[in-house]
């Protein structure tokens, strides 16, 4: 479970530099419009509120928010049909990636995935390629110190998997999993038991990780995770490497 842990620290040092950038809220404007498809009411669309949450978390104005359901909702029509796509295929020396996506036009994102996996040494591949080696998962992040014998058993009570401790310079705390079926209840249950939950999001999880000890490799695999990180359709990105401690400092210092 480590690999987790490093991936979720390089991600959330790169939504600070995003965030400045201004692409979060493009991201998750784009979730909000998705979710309010099944309804614009938050309190009947756990989805929705999910990503309300993400956006006032992310500073994003409530005009924004509010002109993001209504688009999704079909009070606003501009003419744009988003979709959601999952795309896969492989990074250096093999490494199965996930991709998951927003488009209006899916030529265009196909074109823009394949310019990226093939300028930093992988290829896109065929549907079905990879998403075999991951599991769709909830996944609650709560911030703070906290007893673990007390997490473990509001854990349990909610129905969690498993939960994996965070502990960096910049983030103390724990990401909790389950079904995505019960992220809902586990996260009230975490609230209801005093924990500060502060994420709420579905993510894929690799069942599978490989360990990168080579330099290279984990320069060029960073590079692509980054590369498709950064186009305006793409969501969401996960890989199933882990970069040993050694490899990573030289490569995020």
């Amino acid at each position: 479970m480590a690999g987790h842990s490093k991936w979720a620290n390089i991600k959330r040092q790169k939504a600070r530099v995003d965030s400045v950038k201004g692409k979060v809220f493009a991201k998750i404007s784009r979730q909000i419009i998705v979710a309010a498809r099944n309804g614009a009411d938050p309190a009947g669309n756990f989805q929705l509120r999910t990503a309300i949450e993400k956006a006032k978390a992310a500073s994003i104005p409530n005009d924004n928010i509010e002109r993001a359901i209504a688009k999704g909702s079909g009070q606003l029509n501009d003419g744009s049909q988003l979709e959601e796509i999952r795309y896969e295929g492989y990074g250096a020396g093999g490494i199965a990636v996930l991709i998951e996506a927003l488009t209006d036009n899916r030529n265009r994102t196909a074109a823009d995935l394949r310019r990226a996996f093939t300028k930093n040494g992988g290829n896109l591949g065929e549907t079905g390629c990879v998403s075999w080696m991951f599991d769709h998962k909830g996944v609650v992040t709560i911030t703070g110190t906290y007893d673990e014998d007390e997490l473990l058993e509001a854990s349990v009570e909610g129905e969690a998997e498993y939960y994996e401790v965070i502990s960096e310079d910049d983030f103390q705390g724990a990401e909790v999993f389950t079904e995505t079926t019960n992220l809902e209840n586990l996260s009230q249950v975490l609230q209801e038991k005093g924990f500060d939950v502060s994420g709420l999001e579905f993510r894929w999880i690799s069942s599978n990780t490989v360990e990168v000890s080579d330099p290279e490799q984990g320069r060029s695999l960073l590079k692509l995770m980054d590369a498709l990180d950064d186009l305006d359709d793409v969501q969401n990105v996960t890989a199933n490497f882990d970069i040993t401690n050694e490899i990573l400092d030289t490569l995020v210092s």
